[in-house]
């Protein structure tokens, strides 16, 4: 049998459970292990585990609820750096976190178990438009923007977030409504996942999309359904700015 102790976080809604590792550790995670711990029923839930290795240098890891592995999630990079800073009982706002996307620094302001961060993210890149699409943007990970109509039900968001997702070869797609120039609401059907509460990386696509097409400016607020993101565009990078909160610690036995 093997306890795992772990962390659990959630940035805006997103939640994720953390194991930070001593530098050197044999990894013992699979997909299958993942997922059965981020099971909502039968294991712990999350929306993803976070593996942070510590050492020299620190280093993120993140398995989606199924299992599958994605490059980056700017809520989840803000949790697992408080994470690392509770577990080493650190005292700095600031941490270099390399990512499937490359290299990310995120700066924390805590107060307590609970605080507010922000993460350079990086550039943000643009593929060939999907029909019926407002674009197609890159954050380390794929992401697939359309504007939402009120008329759509759930089911239908679903339906076409399957197909277009099948299209990229595995995507997020995001249903965005325009509030005004600064001020984005978006619902998101996150790759590997499924309906989430907050997607960060979504949200820098989002913006990043609306800006390209007149919709916004390049400093928005952009409204989860588990909380508010705020995303500033320069230079075609983008900053991303949330909350952090600490739920529980958790111990996880598995044979």
């Amino acid at each position: 049998m093997a306890l795992r102790v772990l962390q659990k976080w959630h940035g805006a809604g997103n939640d994720f459970l953390v194991e930070v590792i001593e530098h050197g550790t044999a990894p013992w995670w699979t997909p299958e292990r993942a997922a059965a711990l981020c099971n909502r029923t039968q294991g712990v839930g999350a929306d993803g585990l976070l593996l942070a290795t510590i050492g020299s240098e620190t280093s993120m890891v993140l398995y989606n609820a199924d299992g599958s592995i994605a490059e980056m999630s700017g809520n989840g990079v803000r949790c697992l750096a408080a994470a690392v800073r509770r577990a080493t009982n650190g005292t700095w706002d600031s941490l270099k976190v390399h990512t499937g996307a490359g290299v990310k620094e995120v700066t924390l302001h805590m107060r307590g178990d609970a605080g507010e961060g922000s993460v350079e993210m990086g550039e943000v890149t643009f593929g060939d438009a999907l029909p019926g699409t407002l674009g197609v943007a890159y954050v380390g990970n794929p992401h697939v923007v359309v504007r939402d109509d009120q008329k759509w039900t759930d089911a239908m968001r679903e339906e076409l977030a399957e197909t277009l997702s099948e299209q990229m070869g595995g995507a997020n797609v995001e249903f965005v409504t325009v509030i005004d120039d600064a001020h984005l609401s978006i619902q998101v059907v996150e790759r590997g996942v499924g309906w989430t509460e907050a997607c960060g990386t979504g949200s820098c696509a989002v913006a990043a999309v609306a800006l390209r097409e007149g919709l916004s400016g390049s400093d928005v607020i952009v409204d989860n359904p588990g909380g508010a993101l705020r995303v500033t565009l320069e230079a075609g990078h983008a900053t991303l700015s949330g909350p952090v909160q600490f739920v529980a610690n958790v111990e996880w036995l598995e044979a």
